[in-house]
């Protein structure tokens, strides 16, 4: 009976330590977490950014833009280039199309697709698809104004046309809400296709649909492009405060 009685107070006590083990523990890991000391990931898994190819993309419907449809006419334009000449689309030679291209200066997205666009206009302008592009943002920020433009282009060497929306007339009368926001029209100025250049803006390599290089393709060939809109991804156009 004596025996039984010692084993049994044993038994109590080595319970008795570990609970107080797991109490200790337990204040341990509270205290950690108290003060960040966290041993996993962080709450909501370890995420490294956006998708591969993914960005900001506009939100509203063409509708809600209130810009040109598909099969609308575009009206042609009248606006200065960075070599101090006034372009229009008319004032391009041997057209059968024309490529006009929103961008700017210091969206990363437009940035992206600068080389993209000059290869663009390398490959198609030979075949009277020339890209225009137009700065639709507000001169208030220097660094988008006239003169960072012509820095700009000279630092990359646009062979196109790069103009400043003077008054910010134009954009709004497209519906050009991002930057890039392309438009692809036919020889009679009809827009035949409206959204992004492609479909990986973060990786030219990864690209798997070229929207803009199609619908030109579809073009040359007499036929409608068999993508005619998607939601344009990059910055949204700034427009001026007064």
């Amino acid at each position: 009976m004596k025996r039984i009685t010692v084993v049994l107070s044993m038994i109590a006590l080595c319970a008795i330590v570990l609970v107080a083990c797991k109490d200790k523990e337990g204040q341990k890991n509270e205290t950690a977490l108290e003060h960040g000391d966290r041993k996993g990931p962080p709450h909501g898994g370890d995420r490294k950014g956006p998708p591969k190819g993914g960005g900001p993309e506009q939100t509203k419907t063409l509708e809600e833009i209130g810009g040109y449809k598909i099969g609308e006419v575009a009206t042609d334009f009248n606006l200065k280039n960075v070599d101090g000449k006034m372009v229009s689309l008319a004032s391009i030679e041997n057209a059968k199309g024309y490529i006009v291209t929103f961008t700017c200066n210091e969206c990363p997205f437009a940035k992206l697709y600068e080389d993209r666009l000059i290869a663009l206009h390398n490959t198609y302008a030979p075949q009277g698809y020339a890209v225009i592009a137009i700065n639709p943002n507000s001169p208030e920020n220097e660094k988008e104004g006239y003169a960072a433009m012509q820095a700009r282009a000279k630092e990359k060497g646009f062979p196109f046309a790069y103009l400043v929306d003077e008054g910010q007339k134009i954009y709004p009368q497209y519906g050009a809400v991002r930057t890039p926001h392309v438009f692809v029209l036919d020889k009679d100025r009809k827009v035949q296709y409206i959204g992004a250049i492609d479909d990986n803006s973060k990786s030219p390599e990864d690209v798997k649909v070229k929207y803009v290089e199609d619908a030109i393709k579809a073009l040359e060939a007499g036929e409608k492009p068999a993508v005619t809109l998607t939601k344009a991804i990059g910055c949204p156009v700034k427009a001026s405060r007064g």
